[in-house]
């Protein structure tokens, strides 16, 4: 395909500022989509109400929809669980309903999910084809899929792309992690056998470009390396990669105690999640090793 005109929400995000970047290079014409006005090219919206001048979508060509509630910003309050919640789910519809009166709408939504839909799996392979799971986390993707396939029925193409752990060592996961590891106080996690599913930061930005470039991917795309890791494997390269001792894990329970509930399905949970639809679709992964990952992202 040429170049597009991309509406982008959650912009100025870990992933969404990756990937403006990288829609621009590529000589794509970018609009945010914000609550507040940077400049002229932004479109604005409020997630509860919508946006405040839906025709500035006409005749746009594709929308990457990342905004939503950070799940690790706080404890899971209940308000916190709604305020997830609603930032996907009702900021997703509320987005899809502004598209209906539209007469030269986008062609393709590209929206953001997480691989929270599978769940704590154990050893189980999954791929994209795989049921969702149950609890908190699933039971928000799954409605958040849901909300995204509404704009099926005003002839878009949809594509679900299910994120893994983002690792940048500019926020997220891996951020957090950085000080005690650099301190020589990280550890495994748990018993350490739980899988983590994780994406390099670039990656996960290439991964959205790519499903809006390519018309042929549809439905859910899991963002995730090729090489899944267990917490000790992550631990121990980790560890290797700052040249410091991993001699301090961190028990399930203590892990509750300091987090709470998003403990389980955060850090404990096991997620063996592959990349099917990436690979039939022809994407080239930039970093899919863990440690040429973390070098490239902590350099």
């Amino acid at each position: 395909m040429g170049t597009q005109t991309v509406a982008v929400s959650g912009a100025s995000g870990l992933v969404g500022g990756k990937l403006v970047g990288l829609l621009k290079a590529a000589g794509h014409t970018v609009l945010p989509i914000s609550r507040r006005s940077a400049d002229s090219s932004t479109i604005l919206w409020e997630p509860e109400r919508g946006f405040l001048n839906p025709a500035r979508l006409e005749g746009v060509d594709a929308i990457v929809h990342l905004a939503g509630e950070n799940i690790a910003a706080g404890r899971w309050s209940p308000a916190q669980k709604q305020k997830i919640r609603d930032s996907r789910v009702q900021g997703t519809r509320t987005l899809v309903e502004s598209l209906r009166g539209l007469s030269n709408r986008p062609k393709t939504l590209v929206c953001a999910s997480a691989i929270g839909f599978y769940g704590d799996r154990g050893e189980e392979v999954l791929d994209e084809q795989s049921t969702a799971g149950t609890g908190f986390l699933p039971d928000v993707c799954r409605e958040w899929e849901a909300a995204a396939a509404g704009a099926t029925e005003l002839g878009m193409r949809v594509v679900h792309v299910r994120l893994g752990v983002v690792l940048s060592a500019q926020g997220g996961a891996l951020q957090k992690m950085l000080l005690p590891f650099k301190l020589g106080a990280g550890g495994i996690i748990g018993n350490g056998r739980q899988y983590w599913s994780w994406i390099g930061v670039t990656d996960a930005a290439r991964i959205f470009a790519f499903c809006v470039e390519n018309p042929s991917v549809s439905g859910p795309v899991n963002a995730v390396s090729p090489h899944t890791a267990t917490n000790f494997d992550f631990t121990k390269t980790l560890g290797s990669v700052l040249r410091r001792p991993t001699v301090f894990p961190l028990p399930g329970f203590m892990a509750k105690l300091v987090l709470g509930e998003m403990a389980e399905p955060l850090l404990l949970a096991s997620a063996r999640v592959t990349p099917n639809a990436l690979r039939k679709a022809g994407f080239t992964f930039t970093e899919p090793g863990l440690r040429e990952c973390l070098v490239a992202e902590l350099k």
